[in-house]
């Protein structure tokens, strides 16, 4: 699973590069916006995109344990979007331990000794941080 998730964000990765890069290449990111925020779907559109860039923001900031990556990573993401959100997908895939199950990617990194020992991971409430 965890080889079949890096194929899929390493494809939506270079799928992103290559239409970003086909875009800027056809016409002026501010030209192209000017234009389009007339259009009542592309500013629904546009939402739409940049609530999911929040959404994922949320879990990354869950994730990440301190300030500094974290506002770094909200800067990438609102500005590059899915191809800053592939980019820490691979990261974290990258780094994972082969022999944790996957859905221990959406965890914080003091949970991970939970899966080397075998123990479970608590399923009562933590504090608020």
């Amino acid at each position: 699973m965890r080889l079949l998730l890096i194929v899929i964000f390493s494809t939506i990765l270079l799928g992103m590069i290559w239409v970003t890069t086909a875009a800027s290449l056809e016409r002026n990111l501010f030209t192209a916006g000017a234009e389009l925020m007339a259009d009542g779907w592309f500013r629904a559109t546009l939402a739409d995109a940049y609530f999911g860039f929040i959404t994922f923001f949320v879990w990354v900031a869950y994730r990440e344990t301190s300030w500094l990556p974290r506002l770094l990573w909200l800067v990438a993401i609102l500005l590059l979007g899915n191809i800053a959100m592939a980019i820490y997908m691979l990261i974290r895939l990258i780094r994972c331990n082969p022999e944790w199950p996957v859905y221990s990617l959406l965890l914080r990194p003091e949970h991970f000794g939970a899966f080397e020992t075998g123990r479970s991971v608590p399923l009562t409430p933590v504090s608020d941080r």
